[in-house]
């Protein structure tokens, strides 16, 4: 701006040098014709005077270097010169002076040289007896004069230029210096020219607009954050090239990064090449999903493209966990072969029976053993449905009334139950302690009777079944105890899981499901509490049930 001030104050004034010089020269070169040429008439009213008394021998008289006296006749031929000849000078009819003075009486002319360099001014008067006395004088051109004085016009154009240099320096400085020292921050504040008075009220404006929009952006910036931040699932923001913008608390967890991987190409965080692979793709199909392991846990990864005006501006990464779920998928595939399984094995032997009591193929005597066996098998697939519905009720969660159970009487109760199958292998039955615990009579009922059921159905004979009842201020402990085979060590962490059977050749002559345990730790889970297994081989099983009490 500096630059720009100080070019056009100094063009401007060295302009306005130039146009005063021509206009001065001007000025004073026709002052000077207008001067020099009211001389010429005073000396040539004087001169005609002398003529017309005296004749040629006044011109002859006269010597002068500066004037020049020529006497024209009528006809326009030379009578006298002061300078010349007259016998050598061409007839002057058709000079211009010589014309308008035969006409009005006077006449003035000026011509210049080839050169340029010289101008001659002309007067002439008419004399009475027609004849014409002219005057001339030469003089040098303004072109000339200015050619003369060329040089101090130098001298002095230089010294203006280089005035009017340190002048347009110094004004373009004082004039600038009010913009250097604005304070933009507070253009309120400023004390300059009142012609920026409006600039400084919009830049006041803007700066206000400004402020709230940087609010606005900072509190959504701080309301993202603690988003993303609380978030379970882990979120990746990633530029255009790969680079990590942005990375929340679980994302780091999975990844097992840390802060310092923001800016970073995201290939340093992770080197799988199926992520890698995925994420190359998801710039020509906009979006991906695919499964990692990381850690012992599943999750699903979604990998989508940001797209900015037809232009790709980055990629966002969202990665849930899906352990549960993808072990979830995994028991209910488990769960529905195992039930197509068991359904189809007592269908199987049931269809076959009938259809031999149908056909009339057995022996009279044989139909009571294959009807028992149709009844058998019927009771078997009953129980069967029985615990699957159970279970899934269990599953679903639902609300189930609940109330103060004394667990001493549900003990003598599932006991009466069992007693027969008891006696069977003459199996001794024991309760100890007591305790209400509030919950699902019914669950409770079902737990107890299953746990005590195993305990029978795999006691050896003359073994014994215990259940112990204990309570605290914080839970209620049930723990059942047997005498009977156990479980080996690498069965045990199974044994809760639907269907899973240690000895299936065994469970199939006690017409188990191989779901008993299971509801068992559905039973504890729906009451929030939990279970604990502890059995050796050939020397009994305990499993123990902790619930805590509601207040």
């Amino acid at each position: 701006m500096t630059s720009k001030i100080f070019r056009s104050i100094f063009i401007a004034v060295v302009l306005v040098l130039l146009v005063t010089l021509v206009i001065i020269t001007g000025c004073m070169s026709s002052y000077f014709d207008t001067v020099q040429q009211n001389e010429l008439r005073d000396e040539l009213e004087i001169a005609a005077s002398a003529t017309e008394k005296l004749g040629v021998p006044y011109l002859e008289a006269l010597k002068s270097d500066r004037y020049r006296l020529t006497w024209i006749a009528g006809n326009g031929d030379i009578l006298y010169d002061t300078d010349v000849d007259s016998g050598s000078m061409e007839n002057h009819t058709d000079r211009e002076e010589v014309q308008e003075a035969v006409k009005t009486g006077s006449g003035s002319s000026y011509r210049y040289s080839s050169t340029l360099t010289e101008k001659t001014l002309y007067e002439a008067v008419k004399l009475s007896d027609g004849s014409v006395l002219r005057i001339s004088v030469s003089h040098a051109t303004t072109l000339l004069l200015v050619a003369g004085m060329l040089q101090p016009i130098i001298i002095i154009f230089v010294l203006a230029v280089v005035l009017s240099m340190i002048l347009a320096t110094r004004m373009a400085k004082n004039i600038v210096k009010p913009f250097n020292h604005l304070d933009l921050e507070h253009p309120m504040e400023n004390d300059t020219y009142e012609e920026l008075s409006p600039l400084l009220n919009r830049i006041h404006s803007q700066h206000k607009q400004i402020d709230k929009q940087i609010r606005q952006l900072q509190w959504k910036k701080d309301e993202f954050n603690q988003i993303i931040e609380q978030m379970e699932e882990g979120l990746v923001l990633l530029d255009d090239n790969g680079t990590i913008l942005s990375i929340n608390p679980a994302a780091k967890e999975i990844f097992k990064t840390g802060a310092f991987c923001v800016g970073q190409d995201f290939l340093t965080v992770d080197r799988s090449s199926e992520l890698s692979q995925a994420m190359d793709r998801v710039n020509e199909n906009g979006h991906e999903e695919l499964r990692i392991s990381r850690s012992g846990r599943e999750y699903q990864v979604n990998i989508s493209r940001i797209t900015t005006e037809d232009h790709i501006s980055g990629s966002v990464l969202l990665a849930f966990d899906v352990t549960e779920q993808a072990s979830a998928e995994r028991s209910r595939q488990e769960f529905t072969a195992n039930v197509s399984h068991e359904l189809k094995t007592p269908l199987q032997s049931i269809i076959g029976s009938a259809e031999l009591i149908e056909n009339g193929i057995m022996k009279p005597e044989d139909i009571p053993r294959f009807a028992g066996n149709i009844r058998k098998e019927s009771g078997r697939l009953v129980n069967l449905i029985d615990d699957i519905i159970r279970l899934s009720q269990l599953d679903e969660g639902g609300s189930m009334p609940m109330e103060n159970v004394n667990l001493a009487d549900l003990t003598d109760e599932v006991f009466s139950v069992l007693r027969s199958s008891a006696d069977i292998q003459n199996i001794t039955m024991t309760a100890s302690g007591s305790a209400e615990l509030f919950g699902v009579k019914r669950l409770l009922f079902e737990m107890l009777y299953n746990l005590c059921d195993n305990a029978i159905k795999y006691n050896k004979p003359d073994g014994r079944v215990d259940v112990a009842i204990s309570s605290t201020d914080k839970n209620v402990t049930i723990s059942v105890s047997d005498t009977g085979v156990g479980i080996p060590d690498d069965h045990q962490s199974r044994v809760f899981e639907r269907f899973y059977r240690v000895d299936k050749s065994h469970s199939k002559q006690s017409g188990g499901t191989g779901l008993g345990l299971s509801i068992v730790k559905h039973v504890v889970q729906y009451h929030h509490g939990t279970i604990k297994l502890e059995s050796r081989e050939n020397s009994g099983t305990t499993i123990t049930a902790v619930f805590p009490i509601e207040k």
